[in-house]
């Protein structure tokens, strides 16, 4: 069979490019131990305080370490739950010193949600009976909002909170 010079280039250059594309892949897989996140934490719905993180004292900012700190929350229609300050409002705004590794842990009762803080990378999606987690380090001071950036709803404006990293 005969091929013809330009069949040979691109041949040449599929093959090439599927064994590029598949070595990172697997450096990926296998070596930088990237997966899918199969093995999520599973929660139910319809009661997420039964889970620890999300009874109603430990929603919000917890601090685990000098710079560790993890933060809970529980999302419902229109609302982030970060728990209730000494007077007993509703916290919309928590701060953490710059540098600090931060997990963040959501979980919501109705519908799907978004938990995205501007600015940052910290973008997850947030579906009913799992708990969505993502740790990152917060090394850029300033103020950052938090908002939903999945419709949930009518009132899907009005979900939002501020993040403030202070020096």
């Amino acid at each position: 069979m005969h091929l013809h010079k330009y069949e040979k280039i691109w041949l040449t250059f599929g093959i090439g490019s599927l064994i590029v594309f598949l070595s990172v892949l697997g450096y990926g897989a296998f070596w930088q131990g990237t997966h899918p996140q199969s093995h999520g934490v599973t929660i139910d719905p319809n009661n997420i305080e039964s889970n620890e993180a999300f009874k109603p004292e430990n929603l919000g900012l917890t601090q685990v370490d000098d710079d560790k700190y993890i933060v809970n929350i529980a999302a419902s229609a229109f609302y982030y739950d970060l728990g209730k300050d000494e007077e007993g409002n509703s916290v919309k705004h928590i701060r953490i010193p710059k540098g600090s590794t931060v997990l963040f842990q959501v979980a919501t009762k109705d519908v799907v949600h978004g938990f995205n803080v501007a600015g940052t990378n910290v973008n997850m999606m947030v579906e009913p009976g799992y708990v969505s987690s993502l740790e990152t380090v917060m090394n850029k001071p300033g103020t950052y909002t938090i908002v939903c950036n999945e419709y949930c709803g009518i009132g899907h404006h009005l979900m939002y909170a501020t993040l403030e990293v202070y020096e």
